[in-house]
């Protein structure tokens, strides 16, 4: 690897990527990134509005590696009992700001989020923040209602790509990007 490190620099440098994060993320880990994409991104004089979206859509994404992730180290010392392993990248190129993050999931869990996703590149601006509404209304305290991807949808400038990799006959990686 430390051959090839500056290769992967340079890949780095071509794809725009402002940040990148790969390994076992916490809460308490998600703030300090966060605190250091959100300076990154007050150094660039970035625009507040979009700094705002860039910066909510990468904190739900994390969310989503924290709270999904299939592959986890426990400890009963940890306040939380685990962290939760996977990627987020943040990056800019073509105009726009991107946001991709994976991580391992079962694999009976594919059909259920492709279903969700598909839902939702079908809609436009309005269709989305009607359905948000209406998912909050069934139950709003419901882990995994989905309700963060219609976040992601509605704050996106282009629909959601999503893809899953299978990794074995129980486990597939899931990689998730949005475009702002």
């Amino acid at each position: 690897m430390s051959n090839n490190l500056y290769d992967f620099k340079e890949e780095c440098d071509k794809q725009g990527i402002l940040l990148s994060f790969y390994g076992s993320f916490s809460q308490e880990l998600l703030v300090e990134i966060g605190d250091t994409l959100r300076n990154r991104m007050k150094i660039e004089s970035l625009n507040p509005t979009k700094m705002t979206k860039v910066f909510a859509i990468f904190i739900e994404q994390v969310q989503n590696i924290i709270h999904y992730s299939a592959e986890r180290l426990s400890n009963e010392d940890l306040n939380n009992g685990s962290l939760s392993n996977g990627i987020v990248v943040v990056g800019y190129k073509n105009d726009y700001y991107y946001v991709v993050c994976g991580n391992k999931i079962n694999k009976k869990d594919i059909e259920m989020l492709t279903h969700k996703l598909t839902v939702l590149h079908g809609m436009n601006k309005a269709e989305l923040k009607s359905y948000y509404k209406e998912q909050r209304k069934k139950d709003p305290v419901t882990k995994g209602a989905g309700l963060g991807f219609i976040e992601l949808a509605r704050k996106s400038s282009k629909p959601i790509d999503f893809d899953f990799k299978s990794i074995d006959e129980q486990f597939s990686f899931f990689s998730l990007k949005t475009y702002i």
